[in-house]
């Protein structure tokens, strides 16, 4: 199984869609296995979600998420792990063991719209899979 956490300088980036960063984990059997860098590349909100189909991601970490996000997440069939903060690691092995809470309410109220722009709206941009 893959899964992606919003990443910054070791810890869960706190909004989705301007995430620098997600940090990737491969989990096998309860524990963490491998893991990797995925550069969004400038993607942002809705295009976020393209870029974690595409590499296989099955369960999203994140701090701040929006409505439009969760909902693009769940129609891709991406579990939402949201309101997460910390160390993106330490948040990894709590999933790996079963041990983090899955919520996928949105819950980005921390950041202003700039230009009358939600949470969900699209962006674009290009992307380099960590694997």
């Amino acid at each position: 199984m893959l899964i992606a956490a919003t990443y910054e300088n070791g810890q869960i980036f706190q909004h989705f869609g301007r995430t620098p960063m997600f940090k990737v984990y491969e989990i096998e059997n309860g524990v963490v296995t491998r893991t990797g860098l995925l550069d969004p590349d400038g993607a942002g909100h809705g295009a976020l979600v393209g870029v974690l189909m595409e590499c296989g991601i099955e369960a999203l970490i994140c701090g701040g998420i929006g409505p439009g996000a969760v909902n693009f997440l769940a129609q891709a069939g991406i579990a939402v792990y949201a309101g997460n903060s910390g160390s993106a690691d330490e948040a990894a092995v709590a999933f790996a063991a079963g041990e983090l809470a899955q919520n996928s309410d949105a819950n980005c109220d921390h950041h202003d719209h700039e230009h009358g722009e939600g949470c969900g709206h699209h962006g674009e941009g290009e992307h380099h899979c960590c694997h």
